[in-house]
């Protein structure tokens, strides 16, 4: 497997597997929360001005993709001190999960951090999503319920973070 920068031209294919891989959360949310979420995460395009876009290829396929922030000002949109890294959107299109992609798009994400200096790295994640919590959690990120937020009156978005 490779973790590599997203190509330009591979925006399409990219915001494809993230669709893919968040799908089965869509009978867990509200209609029209979904329908914005939805919207909102395969928007890859959106985010690459503060973001860097990695994918995982396997066999020269797709295999995930992960958002990537490094320090820096956010726009004012993140939940995160502007010294930390943030992670979003770790996606692996559903053909590909068991396969350790995940963490190795996570692994990525780390390394990326460490590598410049940052102290932390920060993300947010759902209890729907018990298979990434999980993987969070053996990689060492601990809760941050003060950084949580709530889009919806049902759903807590959790706050984690990996000091480095």
């Amino acid at each position: 497997m490779q973790i590599r920068d997203a190509l330009p031209e591979e925006m399409d294919e990219a915001a494809a597997v993230i669709g893919a891989a968040y799908s089965e959360y869509a009978a867990s949310m509200q209609p029209e929360l979904w329908k914005r979420y939805r919207a909102d995460i395969v928007d890859v395009r959106s985010r690459l001005h503060e973001s860097e876009l990695l994918v995982a290829e396997h066999e020269v396929q797709m295999a995930g993709t992960v958002t990537y922030y490094p320090p820096g000002d956010r726009d004012g949109r993140s939940s995160w001190p502007d010294e930390w890294a943030g992670i979003r959107l770790v996606a692996v299109h559903p053909d590909f999960r068991g396969k350790g992609v995940g963490r190795a798009l996570t692994e990525e994400c780390v390394s990326r951090a460490r590598a410049i200096g940052a102290p932390t790295v920060g993300l947010h994640t759902i209890s729907i999503m018990a298979v990434a919590m999980a993987l969070y959690k053996r990689m060492g990120f601990v809760r941050m319920p003060e950084r949580d937020f709530r889009p919806s009156s049902s759903i807590v978005v959790e706050a984690f973070r990996l000091d480095l």
